[in-house]
């Protein structure tokens, strides 16, 4: 992998998935304290391991997609993060995903920020979305905090989703 796509904040690093995170990924995506409100759902690990396939395809292909979160001082994985095109056609959205006895720390809210910061400046997108339910006051607290505003509702598999967008801004002429 490119070594500028990994991305490192004060307590965190971000690394491209790869196959070294397989059984990281595989339990957290099994996880449903994790996973049952994520689009998608609870994942096999068989499943994990085809997602983890087409991330890392995605990395080759566009120079941006999910990373692995770990912590900085230890190596231990925190959960992921990253940008990843909706299959509705919403455009490219951020993603995240943390143990849930690591939330409540700004973890989440580190990692995505370096992400929103990666996807205008290094990956050069211009508008980037993340979709929460409504109900999910942590990830909606996240998505604010970040400086991403709410830009439309809709509903998805029975339950009220709330958009939001980050749209970079313009140098000044």
């Amino acid at each position: 992998m490119n070594p500028r796509w990994t991305v490192r904040i004060a307590r965190l690093v971000l690394t491209p998935v790869g196959w070294a995170d397989l059984a990281d990924l595989q339990a957290i995506k099994a996880d449903p304290r994790v996973f049952a409100i994520m689009l998608g759902g609870v994942r096999t690990h068989a499943r994990a391991a085809e997602e983890l396939a087409e991330d890392i395809s995605f990395w080759a292909a566009h120079g941006f997609g999910m990373w692995a979160v770990r912590y900085a001082a230890t190596a231990e994985f925190v959960g992921l993060t990253g940008l990843m095109q909706r299959p509705d056609g919403r455009g490219v959205a951020l993603r995240f995903a943390l143990w849930p006895e690591l939330q409540g720390r700004g973890l989440a809210r580190e990692a995505a920020a370096a992400v929103l910061r990666f996807g205008h400046e290094t990956a050069g997108l211009a508008r980037i979305v993340a979709v929460a339910r409504e109900s999910n006051f942590a990830s909606r607290i996240v998505l604010g905090g970040i400086g991403m505003r709410e830009c439309g509702t809709f509903t998805q598999g029975g339950y009220k989703m709330v958009l939001y967008e980050s749209v970079a801004s313009r140098p000044a002429a």
